[in-house]
């Protein structure tokens, strides 16, 4: 099944595609793909309840809501104006974002499947906190595999490798032109390695590798778990993403 242009569908939906994918993935990983010893799950990144950021106006159409009833009610400073959420809905999404974690049967994490939202490229901020991770998993030796299936920003021109390279070493690297989405798997090993496959929408998915020791691989079924999630996807998703024939 090709790529498909996951620009056209809202973050809120791509969510609902990337959380079924990774449940798709870690069970195709536990069902025979794993040496003995070694498990797939499936960890949310972050634990615990969120708040909304509700962007209220205090002046204008929109109505103030009402004081807390304590007695005593909440004074508002005169000069402000607008109380304004500074998060989009893709940052908020892309930190509910599950990822795949490989451990040994003592519990330790060898390695990490990160499947790229679009939040995680949406600001400054979070795309520095991506990088971030990513260093964090390859530094003390857990090897990592990344899907991005986003095109670069302002914020990562050469993708997300380029960003995570830029990060961890000086070194160049220039995405072809025609090929702006990145699959990328790291070996976390001295040195470090990148194997790295540009792709494009329309193009079929890789069976990358995703290292479990600095020498040792196995190899992860990204088309046939992705094509089987799309199959599975509700109707109006696919068909922003799949218009009908004229």
């Amino acid at each position: 099944m090709p790529i498909h242009d996951w620009t056209r569908v809202p973050s809120g939906l791509f969510h609902e595609f990337h959380q079924s994918w990774t449940v798709r993935l870690k069970d195709a990983l536990n069902e025979g793909r794993m040496p003995e010893g070694y498990y797939a799950m499936v960890e949310q990144k972050t634990a615990g309840p969120e708040p909304d950021v509700i962007a209220v106006q205090t002046s204008g159409g929109v109505k103030a809501p009402p004081a807390i009833r304590s007695g005593v009610g909440l004074a508002e400073p005169r000069s402000t104006r607008i109380v304004q959420a500074i998060e989009s809905d893709a940052i908020r999404y892309a930190r509910k974002a599950n990822r795949i974690t490989i451990r040994h049967y003592l519990g330790d994490v060898v390695a990490v499947i990160e499947i790229v939202s679009p939040g995680n490229k949406d600001s400054r901020n979070s795309l520095r906190s991506f990088v971030e991770k990513a260093e964090a998993f390859l530094r003390p030796g857990i090897h990592m595999l990344v899907v991005d299936l986003f095109p670069p920003t302002k914020r990562d021109p050469q993708g997300i490798h380029g960003a995570i390279l830029g990060e961890i070493a000086d070194l160049p690297f220039e995405l072809p032109p025609d090929k702006p989405l990145t699959l990328v798997s790291y070996a976390a090993r001295d040195p470090l390695t990148a194997y790295i496959e540009p792709v494009a929408v329309g193009d079929s998915l890789a069976e990358m590798p995703l290292y479990l020791t600095t020498d040792d691989h196995i190899r992860v079924p990204l088309e046939v778990t992705y094509a089987a999630t799309f199959d599975a996807t509700i109707r109006p998703i696919r068909e922003m993403l799949v218009p009908p024939a004229e």
